[in-house]
């Protein structure tokens, strides 16, 4: 059985200290002991913040999961006051591979970690999602049943990831996404994610040949009973694409992403079903620039989704 997302589920202490209080919604500095213990003490506690609706209940949660580095933290904070504003409360988790949880180690050579780092850092951010479903459960004010994933960029491979594996989050937005992260690498026109990658056009095309085949195998008898070649099989999205088919997934992309290429965009797009898409005329961080747009096809999208 291959799983590296499982983890002892049950009752976890999360942390919560008042921040700020408005008409409409409290803002609380949330912490909890992570259920994937990890090697650097740095990273055993989640950091976030948790946004909660005043004078409505009970209310749906979205998760909100941010990109690479620090930065993408702020649109995602904007939106979490628009989404309570609207009585939807949301939770901004800060990924192991946020700055604030990096051990000097890792911050000297971020983002350049080893594949084995990589799988330990998604499957802490994936382990500690579930751990926010298994903790909202508990809280009166929020609707278990209506809860719901917003990642950005990496945030998003992570989402999808969570999404996949866990019907408990009964609907996904992805925000500058893909799948086929060995596509992403031979393609991506940033220095950052192509530093290192080393493949012959040749070996490329064998390497997409084996991970199709394995795509195949994990559709027809489930990601659990396939053993991968590689192990990034196990942290890249369009594994975890099929079981997303079907579902409330809407996809916020950039025309001119120099990141995420187009063609890893589409690939998980076609394995999730073709879910609702949006390109904007934008490159990978300059998608904010039409932030007012993307919160109005947010709500209306969480709006649908809840049946609000």
């Amino acid at each position: 059985m291959i799983n590296p997302y499982r983890y002892q589920g049950g009752e976890t202490a999360f942390n919560l200290h008042l921040e700020k209080k408005t008409a409409k919604w409290l803002r609380y500095a949330v912490d909890f002991p992570t259920a994937h213990s990890n090697s650097y003490p740095e990273q055993n506690t989640a950091l976030g913040q948790y946004y909660q609706p005043l004078g409505v209940s009970p209310v749906p949660l979205v998760i909100l999961v941010h990109g690479m580095g620090d930065l993408s933290l702020t649109p995602l904070k904007l939106l979490a006051r628009a989404l309570a504003d609207r009585g939807i409360a949301s939770f901004i988790l800060q990924l192991v591979l946020h700055s604030s949880r990096h051990p000097e180690v890792i911050h000297q050579r971020f983002p350049n970690l080893t594949s084995e780092e990589w799988l330990e850092a998604n499957r802490t951010s994936v382990i500690e999602l579930r751990q926010i479903a298994d903790w909202a459960k508990t809280r009166a004010e929020i609707n278990e049943k209506q809860l719901a994933l917003l990642g950005i960029s990496l945030g998003g491979f992570i989402s999808a990831i969570a999404m996949g594996l866990d019907h408990r989050f009964g609907a996904g937005v992805l925000i500058v996404t893909g799948g086929n992260s060995a596509k992403i690498a031979h393609l991506s026109r940033l220095a950052g994610i192509r530093r290192g990658y080393q493949r012959t056009e040749a070996e490329y095309r064998e390497m997409q040949r084996q991970y199709l085949d394995y795509l195949d195998e994990v559709v027809e008898r489930g990601p659990e009973n396939v053993s991968p070649l590689n192990q990034h099989y196990l942290t890249d999205p369009l594994t975890y694409a099929h079981f997303l088919k079907g579902r409330p997934v809407l996809m916020l992309n950039a025309r001119w992403d120099e990141a995420v290429p187009r063609e890893s965009t589409l690939d998980f797009w076609e394995a999730s079903g073709r879910p609702e898409i949006s390109w904007f005329p934008a490159s990978h961080a300059g998608i904010w620039f039409w932030y007012p747009f993307i919160r109005s096809k947010i709500t209306k999208f969480l709006d649908s989704a809840f049946c609000r």
